[in-house]
C-alpha cells in the first residue's frame, strides 16, 4: 500500500461538504456529500473495498482544496491535486489512476455532472513488470513450510489459479467434487469462470468443507448461522443465508458485525492471515525472490506453459480477459530469453583461451 493510503480510515461524514437531495414531496434535504457518495456506491452495488477506497480519496481531494465543495473546482484542482500524488507523495500510477476513478465516479454519478475536460485528464502510465515466479521446488519449499488451513490455501492458490480473494470467498455450493472442478464467482471484472480441483487437494478440502458445515451448525444452533450475500441475491433467495450450501469454505474464527447493514455474520477468514502464512513460509525456506500469495497464481500459469498447456487454456483458468496478458507469462521459457545461448558462451566453447569468471576476479 503507497503512504498516501496508510492510516486513513472512512471518517466521519459529518463534517464533510453538504449537497441537496429531494424528499418525495420534493421538499430539499441537506446531508453529508460522502453520505450521498456512499449511498451512490451502495445502489449501484460496489464492494465495501472499492467504497472505502473511493471515500478516502474523495476526502483527500476536498481537503486539499480547503474543503471547497467539488461542484466550485474543476480541471485544475484535479490536475493538481494527481500531480501532488506523482510528484510529492509518490505514490504508483495503479494509485494515481484509482484516485482518478473516485474523482471520476464523484463528478459523473454522484453530481451528474458531465464536465468535458475530465475527458482530457490522462491517465498515469501503469509500469509493465514481468511477475515473480518461484520454480517448482521452490513452491514445494514454501508449502512445506506451512501447516494447516494456511496451507490448503495456499496449494490451493498454486494448484488452481485463483487469485487470493477468488479463494477466501469460495463457497461450499462452488466445489464440484464428481466433476474435479471450482466454480469461481465473481472474479476480477465481475466474471464467473471454471478452474480445476487438483486430485492431491481433494481430501484436504473435504475434510475443510466438512469442518465449515460442522461450525454453520453449531451457529444455527446458537441463533446465527447466516453468510452474507450480495444484495439482489439476498432479496431473490431469503433464505439462501443460512443454506450450508452458501457458507465459506474457510470461514472466519469468530463471527462479525457487517459494517453497512450492522449484522452480526460469519465472514471469511481475514486475507492477512494468509499473506502473513506466506510471507513467513518463504522467509523459512530461505527463498530471496519477494514472493506473494500471488506469485503462486503466477507459477501456476508459468508451470502450465512450461508443461506444454495451450496459452488459451491457461488463459480461461485464469480468467484474462485478453490473451495479451497471459502471454507476460511465457517469459520464463526456452522460448524466450532463456533459450537464446549469449554470444560470451559460444565464443567460450570456440575459444578455450578465454579468460573465466575466476581468473577475471583474481585479476
Amino acid at each position: 500500500m503507497d503512504r498516501a493510503m496508510q492510516g486513513r480510515g472512512t471518517g466521519s461524514d459529518a463534517a464533510g461538504p453538504t449537497d441537496a437531495a429531494t424528499t418525495g414531496d420534493g421538499t430539499p434535504v441537506r446531508r453529508g456529500l460522502f453520505q450521498v457518495v456512499r449511498e451512490r456506491m451502495r445502489r449501484l452495488g460496489l464492494s465495501l473495498r472499492t467504497e472505502r477506497a473511493y471515500l478516502a480519496w474523495i476526502r483527500r481531494f476536498v481537503a486539499a482544496n480547503g474543503r471547497r465543495h467539488p461542484r466550485e473546482l474543476g480541471a485544475p484542482e484535479v490536475e493538481a491535486f494527481l500531480t501532488m500524488l506523482a510528484v510529492r507523495d509518490q505514490v504508483a500510477p495503479a494509485t494515481q489512476n484509482q484516485a482518478l476513478s473516485a474523482l471520476l465516479f464523484l463528478y459523473r454519478e454522484v453530481l451528474a455532472i458531465q464536465l468535458p475536460w475530465m475527458e482530457d485528464i490522462q491517465r498515469a502510465k501503469s509500469t509493465r513488470r514481468l511477475p515473480v515466479v518461484l520454480t517448482s521446488d521452490e513452491v514445494a519449499r514454501v508449502l512445506d513450510a506451512m501447516i494447516g488451513r494456511a496451507w490448503l490455501m495456499a496449494a490451493l492458490l498454486y494448484g488452481t489459479g485463483m487469485r487470493l480473494m477468488e479463494c477466501l470467498r469460495l463457497r461450499i455450493k462452488d466445489i464440484d467434487f464428481a466433476s474435479r472442478a471450482i466454480i469461481v464467482r465473481d472474479g476480477k471484472g465481475g466474471k464467473d469462470r471454471v478452474t480445476m480441483l487438483p486430485d492431491a487437494l481433494t481430501d484436504a478440502l473435504r475434510r475443510q468443507v466438512e469442518d465449515a458445515l460442522r461450525l454453520h451448525e453449531a451457529d444455527l444452533r446458537d441463533g446465527g448461522g447466516e453468510v452474507w450475500l450480495p444484495a439482489a441475491l439476498a432479496r431473490k433467495y431469503r433464505n439462501a443465508a443460512c443454506e450450508p450450501g452458501w457458507q465459506y469454505v474457510f470461514p472466519a474464527a469468530d463471527r462479525s458485525r457487517d459494517p453497512r447493514s450492522g449484522a452480526v455474520r460469519r465472514h471469511h477468514v481475514d486475507e492477512q492471515l494468509l499473506q502473513r502464512a506466506v510471507r513467513r513460509a518463504v522467509q523459512r525456506a530461505r527463498i530471496l525472490k519477494p514472493a506473494t500469495c500471488h506469485t503462486l497464481r503466477h507459477s501456476f500459469a508459468t508451470h502450465l506453459l512450461e508443461a506444454g498447456y495451450d496459452i488459451r487454456t491457461v488463459q480461461e483458468l485464469l480468467g484474462h480477459s485478453d490473451v495479451s496478458t497471459t502471454q507476460i507469462y511465457t517469459h520464463v521459457l526456452n522460448r524466450g530469453p532463456g533459450g537464446v545461448v549469449s554470444p560470451v558462451d559460444r565464443a567460450a566453447r570456440l575459444l578455450p583461451g578465454l579468460p573465466r569468471a575466476g581468473a577475471v576476479a583474481r585479476k
